[in-house]
């Protein structure tokens, strides 16, 4: 689909929301680029410190084979291991300065230029029919959507996907603050994708976040009847530069949306969708409701 040059039609892992999909061949076949970059000036700074590789793994927590295989690449720093790192090395913030990057390769490759760009947005607005958008997940629900994934992921990627979709999360928070908006389909919230402890504590969180005021939490009611998001979910974003753009993805194909034009049917669906799903006080009652069945 790169006919018109304005969409971008990738296949890969699918992340964003419910973690279906699976490794493309390239993925299988070299590592993250950063992954080699970090373990570089880990190994440099080790040394200078005067320390092999056990003595780093004793000071920092880790094992002798996890240091080794940070420095090597072959996986990838997790965010305490580089906090640790850091003052037992004395880095002065040089393995921080890696960490988001570390971070964002743990995504799948088709997905990381659109992520490198939403962490910078200035607005992002979601709508998802059929589960809790990814950024609004709660691990335990992150990593159910994970260990469901058809054919089956092993340990060390599920880790890393929840890992990379977690620390996604950041934008919630950020400063400066990102307007955010997502409107999720009753059904969502209703679909047990884990037991119903798991899910109360997902129904929790996503007051927790409604609750942030650079965040708005909506609704689409169950028995709506026809409505503009009807034809799957989509993605709205602002960048830095203040250019639209959109995002749509199903079943492993992702496409960022340039075209000026689509981008702004997009925009006139979202209104739409706005007008019609539940408001953010009707929301939230909706969700408590849920939590107070459990």
């Amino acid at each position: 689909m790169e006919g018109r040059g304005t969409v971008r039609t990738v296949r890969g892992v699918r992340d964003t929301r419910t973690g279906r999909g699976t490794k493309t061949k390239d993925e299988g076949s070299d590592l993250p680029g950063v992954w080699s970059a970090y373990g570089v000036l880990l190994q440099y700074l080790r040394k200078r410190a005067g320390l092999n590789q056990q003595q780093l793994g004793d000071a920092i927590g880790y094992s002798l084979e996890q240091v080794a295989s940070v420095e090597q690449g072959r996986r990838p720093a997790k965010a305490a291991f580089t906090v640790a790192a850091e003052r037992a090395l004395e880095a002065g913030g040089v393995l921080d300065a890696l960490q988001g990057e570390v971070d964002r390769a743990k995504l799948p490759r088709f997905f990381r230029n659109f992520a490198l760009i939403e962490a910078e947005a200035v607005s992002r607005f979601e709508y998802e029919p059929m589960l809790v958008p990814g950024l609004l997940q709660t691990e335990a629900y992150t990593r159910a959507l994970f260990a469901g994934h058809c054919p089956p992921l092993n340990e060390e990627i599920i880790d890393q996907h929840a890992e990379a979709r977690l620390s996604r999360q950041k934008l919630l928070t950020r400063v400066p603050l990102a307007e955010l908006s997502f409107i999720i389909g009753e059904e969502a919230l209703r679909n047990p994708v884990g037991d119903r402890e798991m899910m109360r504590g997902q129904w929790q969180h996503l007051l927790v976040v409604g609750a942030l005021r650079n965040v708005e939490v909506q609704l689409m009611p169950a028995a709506g009847g026809f409505h503009s998001g009807l034809n799957g979910p989509f993605v709205m974003l602002e960048t830095k530069e203040h250019q639209h753009l959109g995002y749509i993805e199903s079943q492993e194909v992702g496409c960022v949306v340039h075209d000026p034009a689509e981008v702004s049917a997009f925009g006139l669906r979202y209104g739409k969708l706005r007008s019609q799903a539940l408001n953010g006080v009707e929301s939230a009652r909706l969700i408590e409701r849920l939590v107070g069945e459990t």
